[in-house]
């Protein structure tokens, strides 16, 4: 009996740890739609962005277009995705052209959306990766 109860605690353990891992933070899972969904920047290159209004917000269309704003400019281009979460961002991208505070964030923002090369979604939140890294977070609003 003893062996038994060793066992269960060693499982239990295990699985406790294997929660704990940062690997499911990459891990898709239930929860909103890519596309369709408004979502918001909360961490631009591993640094979190203080949630403001509307602003740093894209949105995946079902046309395979993208549309959003960053510190005060808007922007708009094309999409693909693949099946197991690649993600490519045309280099076709506009924007208007508005001097704005914190221009700086802005420009990091497009830099890592055109180069993003895989996303996941994990309940309210959407991770973009480029080269398996993890470059922003975003926030389903």
């Amino acid at each position: 009996m003893t062996r038994f109860m060793k066992l269960a605690a060693l499982a239990a353990l295990v699985m406790l740890v294997a929660s704990c891992c940062p690997c499911r933070k990459h891990r898709k899972g239930d929860g909103k739609p890519f596309v369709g969904t408004e979502w918001q920047l909360v961490q631009l290159n591993g640094r979190a962005v203080p949630v403001e209004g509307d602003l740093f917000t894209v949105v995946f269309g079902e046309d395979g277009r993208l549309s959003g704003l960053g510190a005060c400019n808007r922007f708009m281009g094309s999409y693909q995705t693949t099946e197991t979460g690649g993600l490519t961002v045309g280099q076709n991208m506009a924007s208007t052209r508005m001097f704005c505070p914190d221009l700086d964030r802005e420009q990091a923002f497009g830099d890592v959306l055109s180069g993003a090369t895989h996303y996941e979604v994990d309940g309210d939140m959407l991770m973009l990766l480029t080269d398996g890294e993890l470059r922003a977070v975003l926030q389903a609003r």
